[in-house]
């Protein structure tokens, strides 16, 4: 379970595994919401399949799939009424567990002159997370060790965190911009969650094998509709899943990533890829892993009262690095550059794992289409070629 969950026993034998069906889904949701907790899934708004409070089985994407490629994504009706046959939308969990917006103080003058700062400490919410992607559990245990790990501990992230219950829902049917095979992130769920699901939609029996991860998830479990686990869904479930593995839209160049964005960093590719960036960062708000945040102070008319609110950054805003004497990476390549080379390469240094996780939104949701598995392979085909490694980056 990672280091949030430390204290949750995992869970195995007898008890653990079920087999429940659309009821057993909705039950799932009800129950969980009757624990007093805020179920986020996935629901259809306005062409989209997004992350939102939802409070039945009903809310769910029934009979949707998605059609994905760089800079595309449109839904499409399924014949089988799947509910989790679609791939990573445009939010991931990282909405709910560190905001893109929230205050962290205000500050009031009184009458006398005086300040009074008021910090903001809301009770952190309860939330369950239902249909959570093996790649997405990755990620939350990205920012799980860069949040709530290490010596700078982000107190409302770990706070959000901890009272969170996982459902996972393991992948059958990959995007054409999916690439976690190639990340090792996916298409099955090897820890991590609460409860973990796999989905089973045909012959008119649509039902769903269910795992418990953890003492939490098996306590929900035995409060469902369920039959016992049988050898022909988990069979089918686990064909389905490494089926999945072999059908990925997108892969990774087979080597060291973490040594090809060293040996490349005066790669003429950046040029490349920086004549169509628009340094818009877009990838940076879609992506489950970037953590940027910049401080912003807001104050009312009078100048009597002031606020200090935390917002998400991206690394491609022409402020990110700016100093005294103006901004460090004033142009787009180098900006680009900064980006790739460290989600793909210097995140090890930092955090001991890769930054992407190859849920391929960063490509779905780039206006321009650029495709960071593209550009991974024309920097390995460049090196091959001839570009040896460089001493100082430009």
């Amino acid at each position: 379970m990672g280091m949030i969950h430390a204290g949750r026993q995992a869970m195995t034998g007898d008890g653990t595994t079920a087999v429940i069906g659309t009821d057993g889904l909705d039950a799932l949701i009800r129950i969980l919401a009757a624990r007093g907790r805020t179920v986020i899934g996935p629901t259809v708004r306005e062409g989209a399949i997004v992350l939102a409070e939802i409070a039945g089985g009903d809310d769910l994407p029934y009979g949707w799939g998605v059609e994905l490629e760089a800079g595309h994504y449109r839904l499409r009706p399924r014949e089988d009424g799947a509910v989790f046959a679609h791939s990573a939308g445009p939010q991931s969990w990282k909405t709910f567990l560190h905001p893109q917006r929230e205050r962290q103080w205000a500050v009031d003058r009184q009458a006398d002159g005086a300040l009074v700062v008021t910090e903001d400490a809301p009770p952190p919410p309860s939330y369950a997370f239902l249909g959570v992607r093996p790649c997405d559990l990755r990620a939350i245990g990205v920012q799980d060790r860069v949040l709530a790990g290490g010596p700078h501990v982000d107190s409302r992230y770990r706070a959000r965190r901890e009272r969170a219950f996982l459902v996972a829902a393991e992948c059958t049917e990959p995007g054409a911009t999916c690439f976690c095979t190639s990340m090792g992130t996916g298409p099955a769920a090897d820890g991590g969650y609460d409860l973990a699901l796999t989905e089973v939609a045909e012959d008119g029996d649509h039902r769903f094998w269910v795992r418990a991860g953890s003492d939490d998830g098996a306590s929900v479990l035995a409060e469902l509709p369920r039959r016992p686990a049988d050898e022909e869904t988990e069979s089918t479930a686990r064909r389905s899943v490494a089926a999945a593995a072999d059908r990925m839209g997108r892969t990774m160049p087979p080597v060291d990533l973490q040594l090809l964005m060293r040996e490349t960093l005066h790669a003429d590719r950046w040029n490349d890829v920086a004549s169509r960036c628009l340094t818009c960062g877009n990838c940076t708000m879609a992506c489950p892993t970037c953590f940027c945040t910049t401080a912003e102070d807001v104050t009312d008319l009078t100048g009597d009262h002031a606020e200090r609110w935390r917002r998400w950054e991206s690394c491609f805003d022409l402020e990110f690095s700016h100093l005294p004497g103006g901004p460090v990476r004033e142009s787009g390549r180098s900006r680009y550059r900064q980006w790739a080379t460290h989600k793909l390469g210097t995140w090890y240094d930092q955090f001991g794992s890769s930054g992407c996780v190859g849920c391929g939104r960063c490509i779905v949701w780039c206006p321009v289409g650029i495709d960071i598995t593209e550009e991974a392979h024309a920097l390995n085909a460049e090196r091959a070629a001839g570009a040896g490694p460089d001493e100082v980056p430009s």
